[in-house]
């Protein structure tokens, strides 16, 4: 029980990453706020997660929405009296180039990926001040390495892993105990990553698969488990002496 009696938030919970996270949380002993714009799928993860004798609650959330993001931080402070995690997991990733992404969807990606990070990092610190917390944005292996048909995602990436480093940085010069750190995934079976590859032509999706094969050493995409446990380390004093740090979890990808 290595997060008993915390309370953890965790965005874009309501599948992938967010949801496999949130339930390795609950198994560990945190109450775990899944939130996500799906309240379907929010409200999926957390019956299953009751039924296998967890706690956990469902709120639906815009993490674009910065007046949303004070009101359901105030809200669980006032419920719980604590919250000692947040997860940024909420993303989106569409698929172009630096010549045919449009504005629209350049800018679409930023407010998601990045705009988020930053209203739910400032949200968290201004409530773990005190008592202490543990921040984990996800970021991706694509905001360390580029990829040609992803320059939206990989600017929005590479964003939320310097900014990690900038508010880590900041919470230690204010001698608050919270820790700041993003974890990098790697090519994870999630239906992000199922659709991103779908969008492609048939052609150059089938190229896709087949040079992920090659280039990630071990020779197989991970599961969105693989990235939980992870976030379950940045959140339990295990980790205690990490901040402004990277959590490469790639299969060796980026280690070439």
């Amino acid at each position: 029980m290595r997060l008993l009696n915390k309370i953890a938030l965790v965005t874009g919970a309501g599948n992938g990453i967010g949801e496999a996270t949130s339930k390795r949380f609950a198994e560990e002993g945190a109450i775990v706020i899944v939130s996500d714009i799906d309240t379907a799928g929010a409200q999926r993860v957390v019956s299953e997660i009751v039924a296998s004798g967890g706690q956990a609650e469902a709120k639906t959330q815009d993490v674009t929405d910065e007046k949303a993001w004070e009101t359901l931080v105030n809200d669980i402070v006032a419920t719980h009296g604590q919250l000692d995690i947040l997860v940024n997991n909420a993303g989106i990733a569409i698929t172009g180039n630096v010549e045919d992404t449009t504005l629209e969807q350049w800018r679409r990606t930023q407010e998601v990926n990045g705009e988020s990070v930053f209203m739910g990092t400032r949200a968290a610190v201004s409530v773990m001040q005190q008592r202490g917390g543990s921040i984990i944005n996800i970021s991706s292996i694509e905001g360390i390495v580029g990829e040609p048909k992803a320059c939206a995602y990989n600017y929005s990436k590479g964003g939320v892993r310097i900014f990690t480093k900038s508010a880590a940085l900041h919470c230690a010069e204010q001698g608050y105990p919270v820790r700041v750190n993003s974890v990098h995934p790697g090519f994870i079976m999630t239906a992000m990553v199922e659709q991103g590859i779908a969008s492609l032509p048939p052609e150059q999706a089938q190229a896709m698969e087949e040079r992920l094969m090659r280039e990630i050493p071990m020779g197989s995409m991970g599961e969105a488990l693989d990235i939980a446990n992870g976030c379950l380390f940045l959140a339990s004093e295990e980790s205690r002496y990490m901040t402004g740090s990277e959590l490469v979890i790639d299969g060796g990808y980026t280690a070439h």
